[in-house]
């Protein structure tokens, strides 16, 4: 015979077989408090409770979410303060992607539910998505702007120590909320953020941009030329424009000017070299000739003859060294660049001498004792040139290296 059981025991059970009632899942892993809370039934959650214990209450479903995190996603305000007043700890639940509940509810634009969490811990400012975006960042995206100036207030009521200590991280947060605001033209949240003492108006992204510079790249509108007034009024900079004062700005345009002039000093002095070792290699084949059986040519024991062989090798091989320096040489190192720059002109002087005594040499060849006096004109002449140009360039070099 089954014996009945006394009040005491048929209460126990019957709080037992209650508990397990209410702490029960599904197969999404969800309990009754969880699907009261997403669903906003307040009377049911309150009641709930009562029965719910510690892990129920915590417990999150196969998405990752508990019924304070469900409810405060789905703008519950009532349900969101039930359950923080059962249990404060619960705002600091983390869901998927490392969102918290405040996260959640900034992000859709819940003031109430935001501020509630705010109220218990305003320590989930600091806290940040898996991507590094956290609950101001999302607000200034989706243009919730009660939401990101309870933000701010928030903020403002930290205690001097505590405000010390997290300045760098908030106001980096600030930034980076300014970037997201001013690429989705919130306006309003851009002059809010700006207002604050921390923001740094010309703080760069990871792309190396300032707000201005993304202000510049929105389409024209209404919305981004205020923006761009207001970035202004702040002192916005471009980042180019960063960070450079005049003498360094002008600094870099010399080194930029000085980098085309090697350029195209390089470019004239190949295209010299070429010709010069051109000119220099026929040269050697267009000397009068002769009946000989060897081929040698009938000048070739003329001292004016060995003179312009000499030279004209000289300067053959002097253009073809200028030739290989310029082709092999790496551009970027301006000091490098500088100095071969300055030898290459050397060797081009010298080629020029070589190649003007060859031409005078040869010309005592082509014109024959009877005109030799055209001969000695050309040298007189071409002499004068040569030391005229190459002399006083000499001179000033050499004064220049001097100073």
């Amino acid at each position: 015979m089954v014996g009945t059981l006394s009040g005491a025991d048929f209460d126990a059970e019957v709080a037992e077989i209650r508990a397990c009632v209410v702490n029960e899942v599904n197969e999404l892993g969800e309990t009754a408090l969880f699907t009261a809370a997403e669903r906003g039934h307040f009377d049911v959650v309150k009641e709930l409770l009562k029965y719910a214990n510690k892990d129920s209450i915590s417990k999150k479903n196969l998405s990752g979410f508990d019924p304070l995190h469900i409810a405060a996603r789905q703008g519950h305000h009532g349900i969101v303060q039930v359950l923080l007043d059962h249990d404060p700890e619960l705002c600091k639940t983390i869901g998927p992607s490392n969102a918290t509940p405040l996260i959640s509810a900034a992000s859709r634009g819940h003031t109430a539910v935001v501020n509630e969490l705010l109220l218990k811990d305003c320590s989930l400012l600091e806290i940040s998505r898996s991507n590094g975006k956290n609950a101001l960042h999302l607000a200034a995206r989706q243009g919730h702007e009660d939401i990101v100036k309870a933000l701010l207030d928030k903020r403002s009521t930290i205690g001097e120590k505590d405000r010390q200590e997290r300045a760098d991280c908030f106001a980096y947060g600030c930034e980076r909320a300014l970037h997201v605001a001013t690429r989705k033209k919130r306006a309003e949240i851009v002059n809010e953020l700006l207002h604050l003492p921390d923001t740094n108006v010309n703080a760069l992204t990871r792309d190396h941009k300032t707000a201005l510079d993304i202000a510049e790249g929105l389409p024209l509108s209404e919305e981004s030329s205020n923006i761009k007034d207001c970035l202004n009024r702040y002192g916005a900079v471009r980042a180019n424009e960063l960070n450079q004062p005049r003498d360094e700005l002008r600094k870099t345009n010399s080194e930029k000017l000085h980098r085309e002039g090697i350029n195209n000093a390089t470019n004239s002095v190949t295209v010299v070299a070429v010709l010069f070792a051109t000119v220099a290699f026929a040269a050697i084949f267009t000397v009068p000739g002769g009946d000989l059986p060897s081929g040698k040519a009938v000048v070739a024991n003329y001292s004016s003859f060995k003179i312009f062989f000499i030279f004209n090798a000289i300067a053959l091989f002097t253009s073809l060294a200028v030739v290989v320096v310029q082709i092999t040489l790496v551009r970027g190192e301006t000091k490098t660049e500088r100095r071969v720059v300055e030898v290459i002109n050397k060797l081009m002087w010298l080629a020029s001498v070589c190649t003007s005594v060859a031409f005078m040499a040869s010309s005592y060849i082509v014109v024959g004792r009877h005109y030799e006096w055209a001969a000695i004109l050309v040298t007189v002449v071409g002499g004068l040139i040569m030391v005229g140009v190459l002399g006083p360039m000499t001179y000033y070099v050499v004064k220049s290296k001097e100073e």
